[in-house]
């Protein structure tokens, strides 16, 4: 293991979503999904880490750790509880957390849809109904007359791949409604949102006085490598690149819908995005030996390659070939937005975030653009459908008493952020 150093105008941080940390809401798609028996570990997300109350105690966290940036969404069934219908509250609730960011010195980037939808938009046919593309862009326009003055970054869409396959395709999810032809559709409207989210955003701010705003999406990005390196494997990862992350950062980034989604520039040919957002945390095998009655083969874990608790391979070097791949197509800024691993008892997260970090300073003597890391999490969270079982935290949490704990790796990537990079003394402190 050798020291390295990120840049002094590099940002560490950390991310969160709002359905998986602050407790108390009922009116959305996750807590019904709770209710109806979905969760594995048959946990909730009605009390999660309750940080809707602890918004205080956990932004001092954050500057404990010496956090740069923060990460975190807006719960749009608290919002717009109601279709039509918007919460002052709410939103007062949200303008005092992101004041407090800012008075501690952190820089928000604020996520408007982040898997979770309200129970009247659910109940319409969530992203697969046609209306949504305004629903949202009304949604946006709203939250950014209430908070344009203190955010100017913003990402318009979570994951929109892992939302739309784990409802549409794989099944798990809410809807967990199998078609594929929804799933095209729910890709179709995403794009459209976004696009039109992202114009809106620019032309709120503008209006008043603003022109640093930056807007993009956080694309759950991955590799797909064949297993054996033949013909129909090497076809097979390239159908399933296309279909889970080509199609949505090809459309998000330029408003071009590939085909199977119509083709041409429905909005217009442009660039939708000011930075790239990457969430990366593993890769899979492609294999089509034998007999499947899958076309694509079979996805799998390398046998070989060390994993974490959910059974993902740990390939730290794959978020350098996904970062480099991007930035050789499009050179724009890129975020890492999501970058994490579940290990419940802390034994091989700090080096986890050693060995990416690592990657991000290649990239960055490379040449490549890296301006932001959000590790994920900064607090275990109800992960989704794992529940809270799940541990992904730089900090502990107690479900039994909401107490926190920082962990070790925690103080690690504390010492990462402060040095913005790591010294010898921290490998012989924490990695020896």
């Amino acid at each position: 293991m050798e020291p390295f150093a990120l840049p002094e105008s590099f940002l560490l941080g950390t991310a969160t979503a709002s359905l998986q940390i602050e407790g108390g809401d009922r009116n959305n798609s996750w807590y019904r999904w709770v209710q109806t028996g979905h969760v594995k570990d048959g946990s909730s997300c009605i009390v999660a880490d309750d940080h809707w109350n602890r918004v205080t105690e956990d932004i001092a966290l954050m500057k404990q750790l010496h956090q740069q940036t923060y990460r975190m969404s807006l719960e749009w069934s608290r919002i717009e509880p109601a279709r039509g219908q918007f919460d002052k509250n709410a939103m007062g609730h949200y303008r005092l957390e992101i004041q407090q960011l800012v008075n501690a010195g952190i820089w928000p980037l604020v996520t408007l849809h982040h898997f979770s939808n309200p129970l009247w938009l659910e109940d319409a046919g969530a992203w697969v109904n046609p209306d949504v593309v305004d629903l949202f862009e009304r949604y946006t326009a709203y939250v950014v007359e209430n908070l344009g003055d203190l955010v100017s970054d913003w990402c318009t869409i979570n994951e929109p791949n892992v939302y739309l396959a784990t409802g549409y395709v794989m099944g798990g999810w809410p809807p967990s409604d199998i078609s594929i032809t929804k799933y095209f559709r729910g890709t179709r409207n995403m794009i459209a949102a976004h696009i039109k989210s992202y114009r809106k955003i620019h032309q709120v701010r503008a209006s008043n006085g603003y022109n640093d705003t930056m807007v993009g999406v956080a694309n759950h990005l991955r590799l797909f490598d064949p297993k054996h390196g033949n013909g129909r494997e090497r076809w097979a990862a390239g159908m399933y690149e296309r279909l889970f992350q080509e199609l949505f950062v090809t459309g998000m980034c330029e408003g071009r819908f590939l085909s199977p989604l119509g083709g041409g520039y429905p909005l217009g040919e442009g660039r939708y995005f000011d930075f790239l957002g990457v969430n990366y945390y593993t890769r899979d095998i492609v294999d089509c030996s034998g007999k499947s009655a899958n076309p694509l083969g079979r996805l799998e874990v390398r046998e070989d390659s060390q994993k974490n608790d959910l059974g993902w391979e740990l390939y730290p070097e794959g978020l350098y070939r996904v970062c480099k791949k991007y930035w050789d197509r499009y050179h724009t800024p890129i975020f890492i937005t999501e970058n994490g691993t579940a290990d419940t008892k802390d034994a091989f997260r700090t080096r986890y975030i050693y060995d990416h970090l690592l990657q991000v300073s290649r990239l960055i003597e490379d040449g490549i653009d890296i301006q932001r890391y959000y590790h994920w999490s900064l607090m275990d969270n109800f992960e989704w459908i794992e529940g809270l079982s799940a541990k992904f935290g730089i900090v502990a949490v107690d479900y039994s008493t909401l107490e926190r704990t920082v962990r070790t790796s925690g103080w690690f990537y504390a010492d990462v952020a402060k040095h913005r990079g790591v010294t010898e003394k921290m490998i012989q402190q924490y990695l020896a």
